[in-house]
């Protein structure tokens, strides 16, 4: 199945500055797809030579098959573009703002009040429909930016930083609202400066720094790749003075050590054990029942620095 993203040795300065110094990356169809780096790294540029913003000036951006330079019409048709900093039109009722849209891509009156109807229903907005945007707070004006994206029914969602500034609450609903969008076979590009917050979200990730493509493939691969000693957080039903030695009994694990403030324990693993679901199954042999289990967030965000850090040196 074709790419709906291409990338290859994109470069871009904006005067004497190299925003973008030869990147390359795919992003395969259906996926949630996870673009980072940190401020500056040259993650807009990148998202506005997807969206026909800008022009690459070197290399190839392709989307849907279409060159950007070529195909800016047949590209735009089929994509949706969130930025980091939305302006709104704040004196509109959410429906208002949304059927203005809607009446700008040539919908009917018919046509723009099922669709309306159905993005508001998506982004759980509906309740909200005749409140004054301005009124909104923060998060629930982040849903509406979003719905304004979905008007056009778009096979591709190019978001900016769109968890940028809601509270936790909003930030998983958010989140929970991506994942949705997914199911229904979406191809969502998102951009952040936090490895972190997108790691259970995202099949695969592309982190850049300083214009440059440091890693690009899936986030299990990132890990594999940046952590020498395999490390996961793990919670079993057993009391917690029993679970040390529980668990250094089974093959490859090297340490155990409980995580500050929770009841999961942190346990590192021979470099040779790579199989995550093979450990998985030899503590449920050894009759261990498994609570929670997942990589080591930790571990993340160690693997984002060491590649950040590279380019500094650099």
């Amino acid at each position: 199945m074709e790419n709906v993203i291409e990338i290859k040795n994109v470069s871009h300065l904006f005067k004497q500055h190299r925003a973008l110094d030869g990147i390359t990356f795919d992003v395969a169809p259906q996926t949630l797809h996870g673009f980072v780096g940190p401020n500056g790294a040259g993650k807009t540029t990148t998202l506005k030579l997807i969206c026909t913003l800008l022009k690459p000036q070197m290399g190839q951006t392709k989307v849907f098959g279409h060159d950007v330079r070529d195909n800016v019409k047949a590209i735009r048709r089929r994509i949706g573009y969130m930025p980091d900093h939305f302006s709104m039109y704040r004196q509109m009722t959410v429906f208002e703002y949304l059927d203005f849209f809607g009446a700008a891509y040539g919908f009917t009156l018919k046509e723009r009040n099922r669709i309306v109807g159905d993005v508001l229903a998506l982004t759980d907005m509906d309740g909200r429909k005749d409140d004054f945007i301005q009124g909104l707070s923060r998060g629930m004006q982040q849903r509406v930016s979003l719905a304004r994206v979905l008007v056009n029914d778009p096979d591709l969602l190019l978001l900016d930083e769109p968890a940028s500034g809601l509270d936790p609450r909003a930030r998983i609903e958010l989140m929970e609202i991506l994942r949705e969008l997914r199911r229904m076979g979406k191809t969502i590009f998102i951009s952040s400066h936090i490895l972190s917050e997108l790691a259970e979200l995202c099949d695969s990730v592309t982190i850049i720094d300083r214009g440059k493509t440091k890693y690009s493939g899936p986030m299990e691969g990132l890990l594999d790749e940046q952590t020498e000693t395999p490390t996961y957080r793990l919670r079993i039903d057993l009391p917690a003075d029993e679970v040390d030695v529980a668990l250094t009994q089974i093959r490859g694990v090297v340490s155990v050590e409980p995580m500050e403030g929770r009841s999961d324990v942190r346990v590192k693993l021979d470099p040779g054990v790579t199989d995550s679901n093979q450990f998985l199954a030899d503590i449920i042999s050894a009759g261990l029942t498994v609570i929670n289990f997942g990589r080591d967030q930790r571990h993340l965000n160690e693997a984002f620095m060491d590649l950040t850090e590279q380019g500094v040196r650099n």
